[in-house]
């Protein structure tokens, strides 16, 4: 009887002591946030992460480590994702490659990176469970998330919306009495965008796009095709427009939702075309700047939002310089324009520094935003791909090299889609850094959103762009920036299919030797001080 209490006894300690080692072990799991990613493979050339209401991989929060040290984090084709590591900074070089830090070389500061709360994204968020859908909006929102501080919200519908609708569709009310949010604002995107608040450790930049203005206001009478505003800028027509957008303001206000910036119009391009599929407004140049200087800036200065920026364009680069020159030279529409927002459509079209770089050397008081991109979009490349490498390189080679044209910030499209790319009234379908399965209840990240984490998990607002020489020409791409704590973050993008060695010299801290995997993403970071 003795042996067997004693030996009861003994297993009873044992048990205590796995149990507080599993205890223990969990919270260093916990509070280094490491956690793996869960691989799956659709047939394309990587893998998405899937995530459900209980487990996602997350990299949590970044500390960086002490001088002398430097903390690195790679994605790859071959699955990486996030992949964190540390090193010893070398006080000799030896790499025939060099990628030199020029710190007093300084261009533009960081406002942000985000998404788009479309009625499309909404939906597909809303058709998870609780916890799945808090698990989404955590990865994108909270501390162990990818850091997004910006979202694009649609004013009224889009082609990711299930139904045409503004909010003020009675024909005549040039007062907008009967102006009011729709069911979409009211029970998906502001308790939405509440909670993505809520998550986050900073105060969110709400951006406000609108696609169409309501069909009686318009020449064609409709809210999708060619058609424009009626009469002319300064007219009733137009003050009522840029009245609805007071409106706008006003009503999320109530809800504790403030926004930072307004676009003068989604893509007013496309409303200049015949027979254009889905909602759009048209606006020349010239309309555009009358319409800001005469109704939209006197409209807003005159508001409870007299702060609030207006960004003009809100189309894709290959417009620009010109449309900036048409407005921004014309002192009466000028006064009120804080920034040009930029899509990345058709960007191979155009040089980035003919478009972006001219455009910043002329106007240079006025910041350059992205505010829409996605992949899929092209009728060649159409839909979803879930696990495209392909993608997540294109989506930062855009980024790299619209941060090294003077853009502040870059916004990618739907926050979430379904397996088709949609809901979309017109089936206008595209991929997302987010992909849901309602069925399964759980949803995939993309290696695209991989790629955005690179930047928006490491680049604060505030972190200001410096100079990077190259020692010899290289097919890696690369950014380099210094945060408000003054540690470095330097990002390099590798689409060849050969590993590339090389090192990073800071003059003030000694030499980082470095490997860029084959199709790889790679973000140094370590302290100056």
């Amino acid at each position: 009887d003795s042996r067997r209490d004693s030996l009861f006894s003994d297993t009873m300690r044992l048990s205590s002591a796995l149990l507080c080692l599993f205890l223990l072990t969990a919270e260093v799991t916990r509070s280094t946030g490491s956690s793996k990613c869960i691989a799956r493979n659709f047939g394309y050339d990587s893998v998405v992460c899937e995530c459900n209401s209980t487990y996602c991989d997350s990299l949590s929060s970044v500390t960086l480590p002490p001088l002398g040290r430097y903390s690195s984090y790679v994605s790859s084709m071959v699955g990486s994702r996030l992949e964190a590591g540390q090193g010893q900074v070398q006080v000799n070089g030896t790499a025939t490659l060099r990628l030199t830090l020029v710190p007093y070389q300084k261009y533009q500061k960081i406002r942000g990176f985000g998404g788009a709360m479309t009625d499309a994204a909404a939906i597909n968020i809303l058709s998870l469970s609780a916890g799945a859908q808090d698990q989404l909006l955590r990865q994108y929102f909270s501390p162990e998330g990818i850091g997004y501080t910006v979202v694009r919200v649609p004013m009224a519908s889009c082609d990711f919306s299930t139904h045409l609708y503004t909010y003020a569709d009675t024909p005549g009310d040039y007062d907008l009495d009967t102006f009011t949010l729709a069911p979409e604002d009211f029970h998906m995107k502001i308790p939405l965008l509440q909670r993505a608040q809520a998550l986050s450790s900073r105060p969110l930049s709400l951006l406000a796009s609108a696609w169409s203005a309501p069909a009686w206001l318009k020449t064609n009478g409709a809210l999708i095709g060619k058609g424009s505003l009626k009469g002319q800028p300064g007219g009733k027509e137009h003050k009522t427009w840029a009245r609805y957008y007071i409106r706008f303001l006003e009503a999320y206000a109530k809800y504790n939702l403030t926004f930072w910036a307004v676009t003068t119009g989604n893509e007013p391009s496309a409303g200049r075309m015949t027979n254009y599929s889905f909602q759009a407004l048209g606006f020349t140049p010239e309309e555009q700047r009358d319409w800001v200087a005469l109704d939209l800036g006197p409209a807003l200065h005159a508001s409870s939002y007299p702060h609030t920026h207006i960004l003009i364009l809100d189309d894709n680069r290959l417009l620009l310089p010109y449309w900036a020159k048409v407005v921004l030279n014309d002192v009466h529409a000028g006064r009120w324009i804080h920034g040009v927002a930029v899509h990345w459509y058709m960007d191979s079209f155009v040089p980035a520094e003919i478009s972006l770089g001219v455009t910043h050397h002329l106007y240079p008081e006025y910041y350059l935003f992205g505010t829409e991109a996605c992949t899929g979009w092209s009728p060649l490349d159409r839909g979803v791909k879930l696990g495209s490498w392909q993608r997540a390189e294109q989506y930062a080679h855009d980024i790299i090299e619209d941060l090294n044209h003077y853009v502040v910030g870059w916004t990618d499209w739907n926050l979430a889609l379904d397996h088709t790319g949609g809901p979309n009234w017109v089936k206008n379908f595209v991929d997302s850094p987010v992909i849901v399965d309602a069925q399964r209840d759980v949803f995939y990240k993309q290696p695209t959103f991989y790629s955005v984490a690179h930047f928006s998990k490491f680049l604060l607002e505030g972190s200001q762009r410096v100079g990077v020489s190259s020692s010899q020409k290289t097919e890696l791409e690369h950014c380099a920036f210094i945060r408000p704590d003054g540690s470095v973050v330097l990002i390099i993008l590798n689409r060849s299919s050969s590993e590339i060695q090389f090192e990073v010299w800071d003059p003030s801290v000694g030499y980082i030797p470095s490997t860029a995997p084959a199709h790889s993403l790679l973000t140094l970071a370590w302290n100056r001080q």
